[in-house]
């Protein structure tokens, strides 16, 4: 960490506030790292008044006798790149959050690729990837990580007046009726399950700040802020999202076998990342999309005769 550290000082798994790229200061993420000053448990004083810290077992110990059993067990971190460590907590919930089984009816969309199977744009799986990496790259996919990265710097910040501006514009780029009602429902039941469950104040704070129809976006980096999950890793679960669930309608409607799926799955990695970086430094004002033939789609979809998704 490069910082010098005294004796019975401990590292804890809260990050440090600082100020971003957007001028606001950020409250304390998990994922990245601060010091904390507290009592470890060693000697005769007991536990200190610190009692969320998490203390490392690398710290150097105070002389005398101390048995590994003196030491309070270290909270399971993973390394998700980037220099960037997710506690075990925030990887559990970001990991059940856009887990296809997290209730939020994202199963019965396929943003358009029904209408564009039936048409013939989509046949294999070479077609279904293509049609995918141009909408995470270039459509529906890249505006909506735009949107989450503004989002979360928002409700960081506790700047209100931004974020409901932000979820007005995202519920407004909204290309289709299909389209708004997919980004809308999956938002609203994503807000209400994870506060039931998981609750926090940010989310109580989004709904006072905007009661329009809130993008699915905008609810889940609420819920990250609120959870102390850092924007990287929670970008790209996000994206990963949206691509395992338009993989899984693809799969169904050409259909592909469970092995092709997976297939397409793994050539979206390079497209996610870099989508990832592209909307990490995007500006409201530039997001946009360029993916006309996936927004007919979505469009054409509404008067589709035999339709098994909603989208």
């Amino acid at each position: 960490m490069g910082t010098a550290m005294a004796r019975g000082t401990a590292v804890v798994d809260a990050p440090r506030t600082n100020e971003g790229r957007d001028g606001c200061v950020h409250p304390p993420l998990q994922g990245e790292g601060r010091i904390a000053e507290g009592n470890p448990g060693w000697g005769e004083g007991g536990a200190g008044d610190d009692s969320d810290a998490v203390f490392v077992e690398t710290l150097s110990p105070p002389p005398g006798p101390l048995m590994r059993a003196d030491l309070p067990p270290a909270e399971p971190r993973y390394s998700v790149g980037g220099g960037v460590d997710l506690p075990s907590p925030a990887l559990y919930r970001l990991m059940t959050w856009m887990s296809p089984a997290y209730p939020v009816g994202a199963f019965s969309y396929s943003g358009g690729l029904e209408w564009a199977v039936e048409a013939g744009d989509i046949r294999d799986a070479q077609s279904l990837t293509g049609w995918l990496t141009a909408m995470i790259r270039y459509g529906g996919a890249f505006c909506d990580a735009a949107i989450f990265c503004h989002a979360h710097r928002a409700a960081a910040c506790g700047d209100d007046h931004a974020l409901a501006a932000i979820a007005e514009l995202a519920a407004a780029l909204a290309g289709s009726k299909e389209r708004f009602l997919e980004t809308t429902a999956q938002g609203h039941a994503f807000r209400q399950i994870t506060q039931a469950a998981w609750t926090t104040p940010v989310l109580d704070r989004l709904v006072a700040a905007w009661d329009g129809p809130l993008a699915y976006p905008v609810a889940v980096a609420a819920a990250c802020v609120g959870h102390g999950i850092a924007l990287v890793p929670a970008l790209h679960a996000f994206l990963h999202g949206l691509a395992s669930n338009l993989v899984s309608a693809g799969v169904r409607l050409i259909p592909l076998g469970q092995t092709d799926g997976q297939h397409v799955l793994a050539a979206l990695e390079a497209p996610i990342a870099q989508t990832a970086q592209r909307a990490l430094a995007t500006a409201l004002d530039d997001i946009g999309s360029a993916t006309l033939r996936a927004d007919i789609a979505g469009m054409r979809h509404e008067t589709q005769y035999t339709r098994l998704f909603r989208s």
